[in-house]
């Protein structure tokens, strides 16, 4: 048994080894149980053997048996049991009493290899749930993929699973627990739970059980690829200004901004405006041109219209990174359109034919091919590289997901991107195409998962293809459906997620018509986290202030109701408000009136300033005024099961982790929460 450390400094960590094996000593004999003790190190030395005679024929049988994989206590034990054909198993039987803080023990197994040498499968201990056999929790996810140990198998090894149940499972589930993060703290892997409180956490907004997840579809841009937005989208924007002058319009002196813009805004069309909404639709910030609207030009555009994404005439959502080279262009030429030059260069135009002219000129940098063989010919320069994503996707395959990357690029840029970014970082010289099982390029999202489209092999390195009508493993095509993806491998649903950055062409669509799991990319969450933390002290003062004018507020209100009451002949709401004195109240409105003038002189700029850590003009990402949603992380919520800041963060997680949405406040459960303190206090008195 492996138990808790027999010595332990800085450097040197050793475990009391007891081996204990049930073998044959000959064909012909039968199986009799054997033990010996002795110390493993770190190094994976066995030493200071019970007898010199137990430990010789422990060796010798290590050296003759296979291993069983299960999960060990170190590394460095894990080493030594991988070579030596053993597996470790908690000792059930011999766990200390419920209560004990005493570290578990193990007992090391060890199974012997069959004649041909071929080494035990985990189909013996697990059963695995299949999609003809599972059912579904009681938070209503699927329990296809789930393990199920093998009762045969404990009875095998003389182990009582019932022993783990003696006692309240309330009482078990803590021991585990507790247990299971200290072994986790010994094994330097951090919690998923702790990851949660991270920029880099995997965020959920629906309940989703990746064991249940058959396949894993990944978009390209921006989602396994991340580019420096300032070289790409400010060559991209180079390129737009370079179309606009060809056509006429009045470019000079303008640069590229990037901080002008971020994601989640909306550009309205019809007045030449970018706007940012919450969740509901109102407008709570807006800039015409490249200057901000006070807060009284906003309620006056907008006080009495709500935004809808549904009437794409007037409304273009900025749903990606891909969006900031367009739209700074966009508000910076309304500038050129309002103080006369556009018209001045190529006559009469109003904001939605700038906007369609400035789209014109994007569109045709990136169908000229310039922009993209410029970034192909130097990808470094434009490529953000993660080395922890191939090895994040590596997991997912290994675990038995089958990978998909469907992308709206073309195969030469495609495979030159994928190459930069993924075959250094990949161990035994495996290429990017051998981690995936399906790629699809030219796929034209968000058609791909709309309608059907005619699908083409990629046969030859050149890009030559040849039409076919299914994807097979291994294959490389262009176009096609998503339909045709969930025939050939007879996976369909829910079974499937896609992980992309684009809120309507990956997550909206995939989830809306085919009902896929989703994952939504978003690079910013890591910046907009950063900010929130150093703005904290903000935060909370700003809090502070709107809370005590709330306090003062409400007694002005009080005592105004007392007044009037009192001029209309009526006792106040209570006896001492009725007796107080005309001149009493009279001077408690004013003293009060003159306390919230003044908050609302210094909250004001407060709020304004709120966010501005992340963007000095729009604030944060996700939130729109101090409490409320952003209308972008409303269309997280509803498309996105899952968000996070890149792919590789499923590298700290694992394939098989089971994400569980977080409560929901809704607006009374302050009322609870602040009559739950009441009982509290009540009852320590």
């Amino acid at each position: 048994m492996i138990g808790k450390p027999a010595s332990r400094t800085k450097t040197v960590r050793t475990y009391c080894l007891s081996i204990h094996f049930i073998l044959p000593l000959s064909r012909s004999s039968q199986p009799r149980e054997h033990t010996c003790t002795g110390i493993l190190g770190v190094d994976g030395v066995v030493s200071r053997p019970v007898s010199k005679r137990g430990m010789q024929s422990a060796a010798e049988i290590l050296d003759k048996f296979s291993v069983q994989w299960d999960t060990l206590p170190s590394m460095a034990t894990a080493h030594f049991m991988m070579s030596h054909g053993a597996f470790i198993r908690p000792n059930f039987a011999q766990n200390p009493r419920m209560g004990s803080r005493k570290a578990p023990s193990f007992r090391l197994c060890i199974n012997s290899s069959s004649s041909n040498g071929s080494v035990s499968e985990k189909s013996e201990v697990f059963s695995l749930t299949s999609s003809s056999k599972c059912d579904v929790d009681y938070l209503g996810e699927s329990t296809k993929g789930d393990l199920n140990v093998k009762k045969e198998h404990l009875d095998a090894l003389g182990i009582d699973g019932q022993v783990t149940l003696d006692g309240p499972i309330e009482e078990v589930a803590k021991v585990e627990a507790e247990e299971a993060e200290d072994l986790l703290r010994q094994l330097g892997i951090p919690s998923p739970f702790a990851s949660r409180y991270s920029p880099r956490g995997i965020f959920c907004s629906r309940t989703l059980n990746l064991r249940s997840i058959s396949a894993i579809g990944y978009d390209m841009d921006y989602t396994l690829i991340h580019y420096n937005v300032m070289a790409w989208e400010g060559r991209a924007y180079d390129y737009c200004m370079e179309n606009l002058r060809n056509m006429g319009f009045p470019v000079d002196g303008l640069a590229f901004d990037p901080d002008l813009v971020i994601r989640g805004l909306v550009i309205d069309k019809e007045r030449g405006n970018l706007v940012k909404a919450d969740r509901f639709g109102y407008v709570k910030r807006a800039m015409h041109g490249t200057r901000m609207l006070s807060t009284r030009a906003v309620s006056e555009i907008y006080g009495r219209e709500l935004v809808d994404l549904r009437k794409e005439v007037r409304w273009e959502f900025l749903n990606t990174l891909f969006s900031v080279s367009e739209a700074v262009a966009y508000m910076q030429m309304v500038d050129r359109l309002d103080d006369g030059s556009v018209a001045e260069k190529v006559g009469p135009l109003d904001y939605k034919g700038l906007y369609k002219a400035v789209g014109k000129a994007l569109f045709r940098a990136h169908v000229e091919g310039r922009l993209k063989s410029e970034i192909m010919s130097k990808p470094e320069l434009f490529v953000e590289p993660d080395p922890e994503l191939p090895l994040a996707i590596l997991d997912q395959k290994e675990a038995g997901k089958k990978l998909l990357l469907i992308t709206n690029s073309d195969y030469h840029y495609t495979d030159k991107m994928m190459k930069h970014s993924f075959n250094r970082f990949l161990p035994n010289d495996m290429g990017w195409r051998d981690l995936f099982d399906i790629v699809i390029v030219s796929a034209r999202k968000p058609e791909f998962f709309q309608m059907s489209h005619p699908m083409y092999e990629v046969v030859t390195g050149e890009g030559l293809m040849r039409p076919c009508f299914k994807a097979c493993t291994g294959g490389l095509y262009s176009g096609g459906s998503a339909q045709m993806v969930e025939n050939s491998l007879n996976i369909h649903g829910d079974e499937i997620l896609y992980v992309g950055d684009h809120i309507y062409t990956d997550v909206s669509q995939s989830k809306v018509h085919l009902r896929w799991r989703t994952a939504l990319i978003c690079r910013e969450l890591e910046e907009e986290y950063n900010a929130l933390i150093q703005s904290r002290d903000h935060r909370e003062t700003l809090i502070d202030l709107i809370n005590q004018k709330e306090v003062v507020g409400d007694l002005f209100n009080q005592l105004r109701l007392a007044s009037q009451r009192r001029t209309k002949g009526r006792p106040a709401q209570t006896l001492s408000a009725t007796n107080m004195d005309d001149q009493e109240l009279t001077e408690s409105m004013q003293k009060l009136l003159i306390v919230m003038q003044r908050l609302d002189q210094k909250i004001a700029p407060m709020l304004e300033a709120d966010g501005e850590l992340f963007n000095r003009r729009w604030g944060f990402l996700s939130r729109a005024g101090l409490w409320d949603k952003s209308h972008l992380m409303r269309q997280i919520e509803k498309y996105a099961d899952i968000y996070t800041s890149r792919v590789s963060n499923f590298l700290h997680y694992t394939p098989f982790m089971y994400f569980r949405s977080q409560e929901q406040t809704l607006a009374h459960d302050s009322c609870s929460q602040y009559q739950w303190q009441l009982d509290g206090s009540t009852a320590s008195n």
